[in-house]
């Protein structure tokens, strides 16, 4: 039974007032908004310039958190006039201010949006402070007064199944989300939870996000994977259609892209999805949702993204292959923090990168997207003015621009996460023979950080809690799990070092992949986990007297 209200808790006056696209934003606009429980009803009132006031009755449920009991609603305009100014107020007997919005030009192809990701603020703890953020967003929003929406990549809170944290998102929102529609996207801090969150123990994620859901149902397209709407929706705005991705149950949400890119005839297909296929961490990992969405992500232009705090563009990539004209491939754009979160010094240009940009200082950035019929400008700008990234993709001329050439090797590269093991293995490339890719496995091993050792015709390897022993001229491997049959005996081959199928990888729970346009193998795994060779402590001398 909750006795009092906690800080920035509900009053019976509206708040956490936003505006979103629920339908057509020609003609309808979504306004959401939080009172007391003890308000159980509400409207909105709107009207054009010197036009008629009308109402609109709200939608409305009570929402119980781990601190608060509040009154959830949405109101649903609708048959309004495209590309029209309008005002509004929402609450019941006690008011909001009076605030407006624009619907969408009709038909349009010609419209700007922000983008924007992982502004999440743990601190305060108690009263987390969205203040940077606010003041970057309005400060964008002034240099871009034209833009139509703002698009989140996730984690817009940091621990999302407590009602603190969302408390200070909407303290971030607060004076520019009232007139300008915020989509958000679910990332992975918005669906984490604590059972004891005052000390931070007991983490959890919860599926689906219900913090999330309870509160914005009636705000985005109730149009997703049943099960998952609201974490997962689409909606149109001009010539583009966009996909907003749940990052929870993978299968259900490549099967709903797919379906529903096949009823759009948009000339853009935009998605957003909070964890990144082309990472930079130098220990991220992509399995959240490659490769089992990859057929999914493949149907889409661009694909947002966010988790790292970092900045990146991908050369378009398709079926593990890095291309270099738009038409040939997916880029994925890794959205870099929008709240001074840099994401440290883990991060590193991976040879899918066209772009990349090492976000490790204390300034937000976000993405300005402009689409002008068949081509899409992004612009990725930091607080300081300075820009990051600017690129053109031109579906006419079928082209991006600055031009980037994608990578296409002489000789078979081995690559662990993106990340090329440099002088140790310059002159033992990999190669193939009987029809099997094979390599110095022992070289890129010890790349990685994980223990090796040699001895006649023999290598141990050892990593990520387990291990792999191959033998030269023999076909059958060691490993801690029991014997494994390799498809061709290993070899000795350039330099003298064992030369193994990269199948067995998967001795170390890793995939890996040919792309035989690049010319390079990659390796993957989904840990994320650091290795460092084990140092022996020095033996404890004592002094004798």
């Amino acid at each position: 039974m909750i006795s009092e209200k906690p800080v920035r808790g509900s009053t019976q006056k509206p708040d956490h007032i936003f505006i979103s696209i629920y339908d057509d934003p020609e003609t309808t606009m979504a306004v959401t908004w939080r009172t007391d429980a003890k308000i159980t009803d509400g409207y909105v009132e709107y009207w054009k310039e010197n036009g008629e006031h009308k109402i609109c009755r709200a939608e409305t449920e009570i929402f119980e958190s781990d601190i608060d009991i509040s009154s959830m609603f949405w109101a649903h305009l609708h048959s309004l006039e495209p590309g029209t100014k309008y005002y509004y107020t929402c609450g019941h007997e006690i008011r909001s201010d009076i605030f407006s919005f624009k619907t969408q030009e009709k038909n349009a192809t010609k419209f700007k949006f922000i983008c924007v990701s992982d502004q999440q603020s743990g601190q305060p703890h108690d009263c987390p402070d969205y203040s940077p953020f606010n003041s970057f967003m309005k400060k964008l929003l002034a240099e871009n007064p034209d833009t139509a929406f703002i698009l989140t990549g996730g984690d817009n809170t940091d621990c999302g199944q407590h009602e603190v944290q969302w408390n200070g998102t909407f303290s971030g929102m607060t004076g520019f989300a009232e007139s300008v529609p915020f989509m958000m996207s679910l990332g992975n801090h918005d669906n984490r939870g604590f059972k004891d969150y005052k000390n931070g123990t007991g983490r959890y994620y919860a599926e689906p996000a219900s913090f999330f859901d309870r509160q914005f149902k009636g705000s985005y397209p109730f149009n997703g994977p049943e099960g998952w709407e609201t974490e997962s929706y689409a909606f149109d705005y001009g010539n583009v259609r966009f996909n907003i991705l749940s990052i929870n149950e993978p299968e259900k949400v490549r099967d709903w892209v797919l379906a529903d890119h096949k009823n759009s005839d948009k000339a853009w297909k935009l998605g957003v999805y909070h964890f990144p296929i082309c990472y930079s961490g130098v220990d991220c990992q992509n399995y959240d949702a490659y490769p089992v969405m990859r057929e999914a992500f493949e149907s889409f232009d661009i694909m947002f993204s966010g988790h790292e705090h970092n900045f990146s563009r991908s050369f378009p990539l398709k079926n593990e292959e890095l291309f270099d004209r738009p038409s040939e491939g997916t880029v994925h754009y890794m959205l870099g923090n929008s709240d001074r979160n840099p994401a440290g010094s883990r991060t590193m240009s991976k040879v899918w990168h066209a772009a990349f940009f090492a976000h490790e200082e204390k300034l937000s950035m976000a993405a300005i997207v402009e689409v002008d019929g068949n081509k899409i400008t992004l612009t990725s700008v930091r607080e300081d003015g300075k820009i990051a990234d600017y690129c053109v993709i031109d579906k006419e001329k079928d082209e991006i621009f600055p031009p980037a050439i994608a990578p296409v090797y002489g000789k078979t590269r081995a690559l662990f996460k993106g990340m090329y093991p440099g002088l140790s293995i310059a002159d033992t490339h990999s190669e193939k023979k009987d029809g099997v890719w094979c390599g110095p496995l022992g070289i890129l091993i010890s790349f990685i950080g994980g223990t090796v050792e040699r001895t006649p015709g023999q290598c141990r390897m050892e990593i990520y809690s387990h291990s792999l022993t191959v033998t030269d001229g023999s076909n059958i491997a060691v490993t801690d799990r029991g014997h494994i049959s390799l498809p061709i005996p290993v070899y000795t081959g350039a330099r003298g070092q064992l030369y193994v199928p990269y199948d067995a990888v998967k001795a170390f729970d890793m995939r890996w992949a040919y792309a035989p346009r690049n010319n390079f193998i990659s390796v993957e795994i989904e840990s994320e986990a650091k290795p460092v060779p084990v140092q022996p402590p020095a033996e404890c001398k004592t002094n004798k007297i």
